[in-house]
């Protein structure tokens, strides 16, 4: 998986909006914060977490949007698609894309410009905007966490604040 971006997750639903294929990226999403093999019925858990998170049927909403969905702390953009499903006697079928959010990223490439961040620490800070600890962090960019916390303090004293919300805020800030 490339530094910095997450692979998205992918579902096929049936008219019933129950999935007939689905990436285990999807699963991970729609699941957490537990894990699937924690969940006895699977498909099941995943038909409700679609019908009540991903599509609002009662407002009448069409099964062809873009919907912003959250997953713990994390964001996503959950995109629609209908499909003909000249197989099937039921006709519907919907492709259901989920995208990490990416909000700051058109941000974070100005502010790694004007406080002349190496290729390494803008990274280190995309990963933090994503809300990752300093673990997972290292585990992504195949480093120590270490290494993680040197290249934020590089950070911090490049943009002259003194915490990691420092450095959220001055990627953020701007936008608000």
């Amino acid at each position: 998986m490339p530094i910095g971006t997450s692979e998205p997750g992918f579902l096929l639903v049936g008219p019933t909006l129950s999935p007939i294929a689905c990436n285990s990226e999807a699963v991970q999403i729609l699941t957490f914060p537990n894990t699937p093999e924690k969940i006895r019925r699977l498909n099941t858990f995943l038909t409700d977490k679609v019908r009540s998170s991903l599509v609002d049927r009662q407002a009448g909403e069409s099964l062809e949007f873009v919907k912003e969905f959250k997953s713990g702390k994390r964001r996503y953009i959950c995109r629609t698609f209908r499909l003909d499903n000249h197989e099937s006697q039921n006709g519907l079928a919907v492709a259901v894309l989920l995208e990490r959010h990416s909000s700051g990223s058109s941000a974070l490439t100005q502010i790694a410009k004007q406080f002349d961040l190496t290729e390494r620490e803008r990274q280190t800070v995309e990963l933090l905007l994503q809300g990752l600890t300093s673990k997972e962090i290292a585990a992504r960019m195949n480093i120590s966490p270490n290494t993680v916390k040197a290249f934020l303090r590089l950070v911090m004293v490049k943009m002259g604040v003194s915490t990691r919300s420092g450095i959220v805020g001055k990627v953020v800030g701007p936008q608000l």
